[in-house]
C-alpha cells in the first residue's frame, strides 16, 4: 500500500477545480441532483442541496418525500423539486426510478441517500439509478450505501459474501464513517479505526469505487491504488447533519467537472476549513451543520490562491 497524500493547500492548489469563464451561464456551471430526505429527516436534502449550490454547481434539482417537498422547496428556492410518493417506512415507491430517469443525460452529479429511510426501497432505487445514470458521477452516502452489501444480512463473514456481484461496473463515490464501514463490510469498527488507510484501500478494490473514509483523519481511496489523507478541522464538526453538508459539496465540485478523486479531495478539505473558521468564531462546540455551507464560496478563494 502507497503512502497517503497529505490534502494541504499547496497539494490543492496544484490540483485545481475547473472553472467556468466568465462568460458561461449557469449550464456551465453543471447541474446537480439530489436524490435525499424523507418525511422524518427533511433537513438532509436542504443540508446537501445548499452544500451543492455553495460549492459552485450552477444549477439543483432535489428529488425528496412528497410530504415534505413544499418545505424543501420553500428552504431552497433556487431548487426544482420533485416530490416522490412514500412507501410505508418513509422510502421513495418503485416508480421514483422511472421519473427520476428522465433526467438521465441532463445532470452532471448525482448524490443520493441523504436522509433516505426504508432500506429495502433505498436499495431498489440506487440500484436502478446506478444502471439509468451510468454516464453521470455518483455519489452514494448514509442508507444509499447498503447498496453494495447482502442486504438483510450485515454480519456475514466476510469471506461468505460474493463480493463481485456488489462492484460497480463504473465507479462511484461512497462516503462511509467507520461504523457505516463496518457494516457494509461485516468487519470490526475497531480494527478499520485501527488500520484506515488498509480498510478503505480494501473497500476501494473491493467495490470499484472511490471511497472517503470519515473520521478525525480522514482517508481518501481510489481503485488504482491512490490514497489521501486529510487532517483538520475539529470536535465541532461531529455533529448531525454534517456528513450531508460534505455529500453536497462533493456532489456540487462532480457537477462543475472535478473528478470523484479530485471532488472528494476538495470537499473534505473544504469541510474541514469550514469547521475551523466557525471554531473561531463560535467556538469548538456548538456551531451547526447549516451553518457550514456559508463558509464554503470565500475558502474556495482562499484555498486556491494559498
Amino acid at each position: 500500500m502507497s503512502t497517503p497524500i497529505a490534502l494541504s493547500p499547496a497539494v490543492l492548489r496544484e490540483w485545481p477545480l475547473p472553472q467556468p469563464g466568465f462568460d458561461g451561464d449557469k449550464e456551465a456551471r453543471g447541474h446537480v441532483l439530489v436524490v435525499a430526505g424523507s418525511a422524518e429527516m427533511p433537513g438532509a436534502a436542504i443540508l446537501a442541496a445548499e452544500a451543492a449550490l455553495r460549492a459552485g454547481a450552477g444549477k439543483l434539482t432535489i428529488a425528496t418525500a412528497a410530504s415534505v417537498a413544499a418545505q424543501v422547496g420553500s428552504v431552497i428556492p433556487e431548487a426544482r423539486v420533485i416530490a416522490l410518493g412514500e412507501t410505508s417506512a418513509h422510502g421513495f415507491q418503485a416508480d421514483s426510478a422511472r421519473r427520476l430517469g428522465e433526467l438521465a443525460g441532463k445532470v452532471d452529479a448525482v448524490l443520493a441517500g441523504p436522509g433516505m429511510e426504508d432500506e429495502a426501497a433505498t436499495v431498489e432505487l440506487v440500484r436502478s439509478l446506478l444502471e439509468r445514470f451510468s454516464d453521470t458521477p455518483i455519489v452514494l452516502d448514509a442508507r444509499a450505501m447498503c447498496a453494495v452489501h447482502p442486504r438483510g444480512e450485515p454480519h456475514l463473514l466476510d469471506e461468505a459474501v460474493d463480493w463481485e456481484q456488489f462492484r460497480f461496473a463504473v465507479p462511484v463515490l461512497l462516503t462511509p464513517h467507520a461504523g457505516e464501514l463496518a457494516r457494509l463490510t461485516g468487519g470490526e469498527r475497531a480494527n478499520i479505526e485501527q488500520e484506515p488507510q488498509g480498510a478503505a484501500s480494501a473497500a476501494a478494490q473491493r467495490w470499484n469505487a472511490v471511497v472517503a473514509l470519515k473520521g478525525a483523519t480522514t482517508v481518501l481511496a481510489a481503485p488504482d491504488g491512490g490514497l489521501w489523507q486529510h487532517q483538520g478541522g475539529n470536535a465541532g464538526l461531529a455533529i448531525s447533519g454534517s456528513g450531508d453538508v460534505l455529500a453536497g459539496l462533493i456532489a456540487g465540485l462532480l457537477a462543475r467537472g472535478a473528478t470523484l478523486e479530485q471532488a472528494a479531495a476538495w470537499g473534505v478539505a473544504l469541510h474541514g476549513a469550514a469547521g475551523e473558521q466557525l471554531a473561531l468564531r463560535c467556538g469548538p462546540l456548538g456551531y451547526l451543520a447549516r451553518e457550514m455551507a456559508a463558509e464554503i464560496p470565500a475558502l474556495l478563494r482562499v484555498l486556491a490562491a494559498q
